[in-house]
């Protein structure tokens, strides 16, 4: 682990069992399969991928929210240096102040019967964080000033707010016990495209503000594009391609990054139509394909991408590639 990072992530692997059924044998689903990477202290770092590739469990799995097979996560800060699935009760409390989870949704993620002001300091109270109402209150109302909520809304109910406000209000609450890493879960893949901007802007800020390294999971490359220092590449449980941020957009070198970065959408008309379509559905993690798990949808595949697994290597500085045509 470098003397930069925050979070380093070392052959991470969330397997779950499945039991026999009437209709065939058990197995075991391959969520997250052997990831290692590296999250610098104090950056926006990108984690991107179709739906069911892994993202979410592997940034629960960082969390200690979802069970360790094998491998590790360690997590540095000053003095503190815990490893995460190997962790006491005094060490997973003092570890849940300092990492937090945005959610996806900003409509489940709320309780309907309570107040704004109760959202945001229910942390601080269960972690036994303040010792007075007092207290509680006042750290409530500066987390919800940087936040950009008025005083008055600490009175309301979810119900009563647009998606952006109760996004903001579900960041509010993940800052208030004021942890330094962060995981935002699709966190504004829910809203609308003028709301996303005013959200992604808010983490920006808040992220100089307050020294925080987050790590940005989605599925939108322009979205990526438009916040993260450095990007990941995850595809059927594995990373395949990590890069900084301007680098992995500009040469992309594995074929599934290709096929993402075709995909977004241009204003350009000499640009449009030229989208690489992947054929066919990600395969099941109960059911890997040998050799490069793209090989199944890869339209540069040959005869050996179906039995020899493409090795992890550098190909520049900082870029990280898994495909056996990368260069």
């Amino acid at each position: 682990m470098t003397e930069r990072s925050h979070v380093s992530v070392d052959r991470l692997s969330v397997h779950y069992g499945i039991g026999k059924s009437l209709f065939g044998r058990g197995g075991v689903v391959k969520a997250v399969d052997e990831v290692s990477l590296e999250i610098p202290r104090g950056s926006f770092f990108g984690l991107v991928g179709e739906s069911g590739s892994g993202k979410t469990t592997l940034g629960r799995a960082i969390l200690n929210a979802a069970p360790i097979s094998g491998g590790g996560v360690r997590y540095v800060d000053g003095d503190v240096d815990y490893d995460v699935g190997n962790l006491s009760k005094a060490d997973l409390k003092d570890y849940r102040k300092r990492t937090q989870l945005i959610f996806q949704d900003p409509y489940a993620a709320l309780s309907p019967r309570m107040t704004v002001r109760d959202i945001i300091a229910e942390p601080l109270e269960v972690m036994g964080l303040t010792k007075t109402r007092a207290e509680t209150d006042e750290r409530v109302r500066e987390i919800a000033a940087k936040c950009r909520l008025n005083l008055e809304h600490l009175r309301r109910f979810p119900h009563a707010f647009s998606g952006g406000q109760r996004q903001r209000i579900s960041i509010a609450r993940a800052l208030v016990c004021e942890p330094k890493f962060l995981v935002a879960d699709e966190s504004v893949a829910a809203l609308d495209v003028s709301i996303q901007a005013d959200i992604l802007n808010l983490l920006k800020s808040l992220q100089k503000d307050l020294d925080i390294t987050f790590l940005f999971i989605s599925h939108d490359l322009s979205v990526v594009a438009h916040t993260c220092d450095y990007v990941a590449v995850m595809y059927l449980g594995t990373i395949v391609e990590m890069a900084p941020s301007r680098e992995l957009f500009e040469s992309p070198r594995h074929p599934y990054t290709k096929a993402l970065l075709s995909a977004i959408p241009s204003l350009d008309p000499d640009d449009r139509g030229k989208a690489q379509k992947l054929e066919g559905e990600i395969p099941s993690p109960a059911a890997m394909p040998p050799g490069c798990r793209f090989h199944t949808r890869c339209p540069v595949a040959e005869g050996r991408c179906s039995t020899d697994v493409p090795e992890w290597r550098e190909l520049t500085r900082s870029h990280f590639a898994a495909c056996h045509f990368s260069e």
